[in-house]
């Protein structure tokens, strides 16, 4: 007799009355149709909201499957699902994806409030944050095998030795655990587990597959100082910006990250690489130390962002992503452990002057109905008492400021013989002004009359008429004072996030 697919050894779900939900790699394929019943069936399951065209889901593909596989070997009750956002529109719609991929963790089969996912883009980040939000934030290991297990099947894990698992040191370590979503945490009081590790008193220590291996604890055993100890062990001294390691690299605590621009092919890489990593030692915590492929084509916008060509590579820069973007750039070009431990120095005692890009004046800049400005000329521009100027600042890459661009040369074109009126733009990629700070594209922004260097920012349509009423009024109809948080543009300007509008 041959059973219904329901009932088959194979099925995804329970019960006779529910169809099959089909899986891919281990990952089960989610639609409007089947979403209810898969929840019914899988309370805890995380779900991808995704697009068929987007690079970053294309690389968290593989990354999603194996964290699927992990968890189905394990036999555990947490499922990963996948939704093509462009084709389940309701879906998508329905839970609030306006970026991909969009991941969130519907918990106990509740479809009110799942929650984002905030962890990394590994097959490890993934399996760890989801046990996290199901189990307990601490392990408790009573066997050898259990703890060499452990440190095996992770890049990370802590491990808290501890003859009393009731201890403060113990309770200590189970709420940095639950403040951390990316790291494994276990405790043990086994006297055999403590013999293997060589422990011999009470103690923290995180195991790790680079660098040291592992590192002690030796702060005061509070959740503070634990969550900070792990913070800056938890990384390589140096790490490759990938999409996979963009949201530990944008996502951590550490703001200041210095970048070695290098083609992985050069003849020199590795001796470079060692002289960047002997440097990194001496600012653990404090900056990270990144390493770009500078020869990869994904990379070359965070060439672009940084003024730098291809060939120009090798190169360091320095950048904080604090309230403000600020770069910073060698005076020497020599990529040597002295050079740089000099030049990070000199940034955490505060003694650089940031680095501003500008492109050289052209020489027809003012000829064209819009002017073109570059940072060499910007302020003498903009602040012109005499002047009222009005800014586009772009990205040649940009799409919205392609759709603008007819619009903004008609504003150019209608104002071109005003005795007091400029219409203007500046490519941001290539030029940066100390005095204005721009988050997105397109950014418009004017600068009307007057000793005062006011700044006053566009929010109206990006119409001509809209732009025309702007100006006419003086700023007033579809503006509002410039602000440090204004973030009005759709392109996001940061170095790339995995996220893809």
């Amino acid at each position: 007799i041959e059973l219904p697919a329901a009932f088959s050894p194979e099925s995804t779900l329970t019960g006779p009355n529910v169809a099959e939900i089909a899986e891919e790699e281990d990952v089960l394929v989610l639609k409007k149709s089947n979403f209810d019943e898969a929840l019914q069936a899988h309370p805890n399951i995380l779900v991808e909201f995704y697009a068929p065209w987007c690079g970053h889901c294309k690389a968290l593909a593989p990354e999603y499957a194996k964290a699927a596989g992990i968890l189905k070997a394990e036999g555990s009750e947490l499922r990963l699902g996948k939704v093509d956002a462009t084709e389940e529109t309701e879906l998508a719609q329905e839970f609030g994806v306006r970026g991909y991929p969009t991941i969130k963790f519907f918990k106990g089969g509740d479809k009110e409030s799942p929650k984002e996912y905030s962890a990394g883009r590994q097959a490890d980040d993934i399996v760890n944050w989801l046990k996290k939000r199901t189990g307990p934030s601490v392990a408790t290991l009573n066997e050898v095998t259990e703890a060499e297990a452990l440190i095996a099947d992770n890049e990370v894990a802590v491990i808290g030795f501890f003859k009393d698992l009731e201890s403060a040191g113990a309770k200590a370590l189970e709420k940095a655990a639950e403040a951390t979503d990316d790291v494994p945490f276990a405790m043990s009081s086994s006297d055999a587990v403590f013999a293997k590790f060589e422990v011999s008193k009470d103690s923290i220590v995180l195991f790790k597959k680079f660098d040291e291996g592992r590192n002690t604890f030796d702060g005061e055993l509070t959740k503070k100082e634990l969550l900070a100890f792990v913070k800056s062990n938890q990384l390589p001294l140096v790490i490759e910006f990938t999409e996979q390691t963009a949201p530990k690299i944008f996502g951590g605590d550490i703001k200041s990250h210095i970048l070695m621009f290098l083609p992985k092919a050069a003849s020199d890489f590795q001796g470079k690489m060692d002289q960047f990593k002997k440097a990194a030692e001496g600012f653990k915590g404090q900056i990270l130390f990144i390493f770009i492929d500078s020869d990869i084509d994904d990379n070359q916008r965070i060439l672009e962002f940084f003024g730098l060509k291809k060939e120009e590579c090798p190169a360091i820069r320095l950048i904080t992503l604090e309230d403000e973007m600020t770069k910073y750039k060698p005076e020497s070009s020599d990529i040597t452990a002295e050079s740089i431990t000099e030049f990070c120095k000199a940034f955490v005692e505060g003694k650089l002057k940031p680095h501003l890009m500008s492109q050289d004046i052209p020489e027809d800049w003012d000829k064209t109905p819009v002017k073109v400005l570059v940072g060499k000329n910007f302020e003498e521009v903009a602040f012109n008492p005499s002047k009222n100027v009005f800014v586009e600042f772009y990205a040649p890459w940009c799409g919205h400021c392609k759709q603008l661009a007819p619009i903004w040369e008609q504003l150019g074109e209608k104002y071109k013989d005003s005795a007091d009126t400029i219409v203007a733009k500046m490519d941001s990629t290539a030029n940066e002004i100390e005095s204005v700070k721009v988050h997105s594209f397109p950014t418009l922004k004017f600068f009307p009359a007057g000793e005062e260097n006011k700044v006053i920012d566009y929010n109206g349509e990006r119409t001509l008429e809209g732009f025309t009423k702007f100006l006419e009024s003086g700023g007033k109809e579809g503006g509002a004072p410039a602000t440090d948080d204004d973030d009005e543009g759709e392109t996001e300007v940061s170095l790339p996030e995995p996220m893809e509008l």
